[in-house]
């Protein structure tokens, strides 16, 4: 290598690390050194107006003891699996009518995405009069049109993890428009040999369209699951909690923790299990993710 070349690489190497240097100080600033720190006071009882004390493992332990855990997770585990596989079903069927070839199908696509990118706090604001039980328009139309009298939805112990996996399926323009990308992206070949060989419309979906979208489906289910795992905002907004812990989850409880109850030390503890938590299920849904078809494997 000459000289020249060689002065060239170390000048654009220079700039390559000026150019990303502000990432680099706010990664560590604001990602890195908040998680060390809050893994350094789970092991601590801090409750913010006084200084952290050192107790070791306790916090954890308390994890293992803590009555409410169990309906947290109870709780959490129910709504993921309310969400996520409606939402995977939903998503699919959404992309294909999506996916036709209709006059003005950018704005429905547009439509339909817009919720997906609404702010979460408006959105759970919205859904409240939704879900009113005297004056909601969901009881409304099940009156007028059902002859029923709907129950009343957030106030309900029943009903009120239900109304939140409604309020979550609003947003199901996001996985929407990854399958849609996905569909798009599947050889019309296949479909053209499929044809040759006489298959119908259902047997071309079960054998081409639903392996290729295997990939996107995999990608949504392990977003989904981490996402469902962080639930907060609905139940913050909507119900709080309530009633009677019957929309607690995880993420909430962690919060009340932190700064309804001023027990820092163990609301970091909470978030560094729900790591582990995150951590160990997507690894066991990766491993057995043989179901999943890469064409780029298969050649």
């Amino acid at each position: 290598m000459s000289q020249g070349k060689s002065a060239l690489m170390k000048h654009e190497n220079r700039w390559f690390f000026i150019f990303i240097l502000p990432w680099i100080i706010g990664f560590f600033s604001f990602q890195i050194g908040p998680m060390v720190y809050s893994l350094i006071m789970s092991l601590c009882n801090w409750e913010i107006i006084s200084s952290p004390k050192f107790i070791g493992l306790e916090n954890y332990k308390t994890f293992f003891t803590d009555p409410l855990i169990k309906q947290c997770f109870k709780v959490t585990f129910l709504f993921a699996l309310m969400t996520i596989p409606t939402g995977i079903v939903l998503g699919i069927l959404l992309a294909l009518l999506m996916n036709q070839p209709v006059k003005g199908i950018t704005i429905f696509r547009t439509l339909y995405y817009l919720p997906a990118v609404t702010s979460a706090v408006s959105a759970a604001i919205l859904w409240i009069f939704v879900f009113d039980p005297q004056y909601g328009i969901l009881n409304y139309l099940l009156k007028r049109y059902f002859s029923i009298q709907g129950p009343p939805w957030l106030g309900s112990e029943t009903w009120a993890l239900p109304a939140l996996a409604i309020m979550s399926l609003w947003g199901i323009g996001g996985s929407m428009i990854i399958y849609l990308a996905a569909l798009q992206s599947i050889p019309t070949q296949l479909y053209e040999a499929a044809e040759i060989d006489g298959a119908n419309s259902i047997q071309k979906f079960f054998s081409i369209t639903l392996p290729m979208l295997t990939p996107a489906i995999f990608f949504n289910l392990v977003m989904g699951i981490i996402g469902t795992l962080q639930t907060f905002t609905q139940a913050f907004v909507t119900t709080n909690g309530g009633p009677a812990n019957a929309t607690l989850f995880y993420a909430l409880y962690l919060y009340n923790n932190a700064f309804r109850y001023y027990k820092m030390g163990y609301a970091s503890a909470l978030a560094w299990m729900l790591l582990i938590i995150i951590f160990v299920i997507t690894r066991i849904v990766f491993r057995t993710s043989n179901w999943v078809y890469y064409e780029a494997e298969s050649r």
